[in-house]
């Protein structure tokens, strides 16, 4: 089995999103895909047939008017569970340039700082109002981008507000909760680089250095902007990113936590089993049988 980093071409390269009608009218032929990820966050609506949507966590059967929604670098496939026409639109939107100051406040949780976006799907099971709002601003956005009217961007714009502001309103387990402003031009540069420098040591010094504040400071004024420690925080990427890179099946278990920046490889199964509640071995096994 193979996985790979799907790169998304945006229609518009300002808006930093795709929007696409997928037409699989065909009865018989399959969708063809393979577990995959992409940095954008991806929301699914189905107008006709089914559609099987799997994350290492869960299975999305969707039926005309269901919509799934998966976060940022998500491990996911789709498959097409019966034979007859499926058609389905997609919108992939990279999520960071519609963080205005008026969105700041929930900056950690729509950059899934502390928890993935798709634990959000659970209001599409338990709100019928909710999923049917979520589908419709999936298909307006994707009517403007296909017409393209004067001043579609604006639109374009809105509608993305309209869906986060949707999401906060309807979220009854309360995820979203506000945090807190926090400055995305201190913090961007921050995640860029622990993005960057996961195969390698990184320095507290340094990223003290680059947030332009003491060590003391910048440990403090993380964990008041995140909820969690700057470690902890690293500690999860390091984990997502082996997880993306366990089921490529081409580099064993020890290669994989070297190249995430973790040599011990005792801390290394300790930190995935709290992270996965498995082992390696075991997610990988459990990521071939659902594929």
């Amino acid at each position: 089995m193979e996985t790979f980093k799907e790169p998304i071409h945006y229609q518009n390269e300002h808006l930093c999103m795709k929007v696409w009608q997928f037409n699989n009218t065909d009865p018989k032929r399959p969708l063809g895909q393979q577990w995959h990820y992409h940095k954008e966050v991806e929301l699914i609506v189905v107008q006709q047939g089914k559609l099987d949507i799997r994350t290492p966590d869960n299975l999305y059967r969707l039926s005309p008017g269901d919509v799934v929604l998966i976060g940022s670098s998500q491990l996911h496939i789709s498959s097409k569970p019966e034979d007859e026409a499926l058609v389905y639109i997609v919108l992939h939107v990279d999520l960071q340039p519609y963080f205005d100051p008026a969105m700041m406040m929930y900056y950690r949780h729509f950059s899934e700082m502390v928890r993935p976006l798709e634990d959000l799907n659970y209001m599409f099971l338990e709100n019928e109002h909710a999923k049917r709002e979520i589908g419709r601003i999936i298909i307006d956005i994707h009517a403007e981008m296909m017409d393209k009217t004067k001043g579609y961007e604006i639109a374009m714009s809105m509608h993305i507000k309209h869906l986060l502001l949707t999401l906060l309103r309807h979220d009854r387990r309360e995820l979203l909760q506000p945090f807190g402003f926090v400055d995305a031009a201190v913090m961007k540069p921050i995640l860029d680089y622990v993005e960057a420098h996961l195969g390698k040591k990184i320095e507290m010094e340094e990223v003290s250095r680059i947030a332009g504040m003491s060590y003391t400071y910048f440990s403090k004024f993380f964990k008041k902007c995140v909820g969690l420690s700057f470690t902890d925080y690293v500690n999860r990427q390091r984990i997502r990113k082996a997880e993306q890179m366990l089921i490529t099946k081409t580099e064993i278990v020890t290669e994989i936590a070297v190249a995430v920046g973790i040599e011990n490889m005792a801390h290394f199964y300790e930190l995935f089993k709290r992270y996965n509640g498995c082992t390696p071995k075991e997610y990988v096994r459990k990521l071939l049988w659902e594929s």
